[in-house]
């Protein structure tokens, strides 16, 4: 019980402390942020860009749409039906900005999951690409909890699982061969 406690005070910890970054840039630039990654707008974009760059760019986007896929799938559609938490309570957050937050499950992120799971799998294909990708996806991450949405221990699952869903795009060609052969 001690471990649940003291992870309950650290996420308290963290989203106040992350609640109540003061910058007027911050304020603007995390609801840009929260609105491109809503519906999972940004990662087809950057899918977009990365289309145009010749024959690398689309096999990174395809693998960073289908681990996205898989990390969606995941944490939207088992994870959260699995564990229901509240989203963090509104007191936590110390700013005005506290927008009618989902009904659904606040455990995992499926912004951050969906994100780490895009950049993780277009980083295996081609890594300048994927760190280009991992900086949105970490702002996604930091506006989850900036906003109330979710607990930094759900955004650290949901990073976990896009982390998974990348290995698995990434490795299932070959399982895919061992199977079948």
């Amino acid at each position: 019980m001690r471990v649940l406690a003291d992870l309950r005070e650290g996420d308290y910890r963290l989203t106040r402390w992350v609640a109540s970054w003061p910058s007027t840039c911050v304020r603007r630039v995390l609801p840009a942020v929260e609105e491109m990654a809503e519906h999972t707008k940004l990662w087809w974009g950057c899918a977009a860009a990365l289309s145009a760059a010749g024959w690398r760019g689309r096999r990174a986007a395809a693998a960073g749409l289908a681990s996205m896929a898989v990390a969606e799938l995941s944490s939207n559609c088992v994870l959260k039906q699995v564990w229901q938490r509240r989203r963090p309570p509104k007191e936590w957050i110390s700013h005005e900005e506290v927008h009618d937050r989902p009904d659904s499950s606040s455990f995992p992120s499926g912004h951050t999951a969906a994100g780490v799971a895009f950049s993780a799998a277009v980083a295996a294909v081609w890594p300048l690409a994927g760190a280009a990708c991992a900086v949105p996806a970490a702002v996604v991450a930091a506006e989850r909890v900036h906003t109330g949405a979710h607990y930094p221990s759900d955004v650290a699952v949901g990073a976990a699982v896009g982390l998974a869903a990348a290995a698995v795009v990434h490795r299932a060609p070959r399982l895919a061969r061992r199977l079948l052969l």
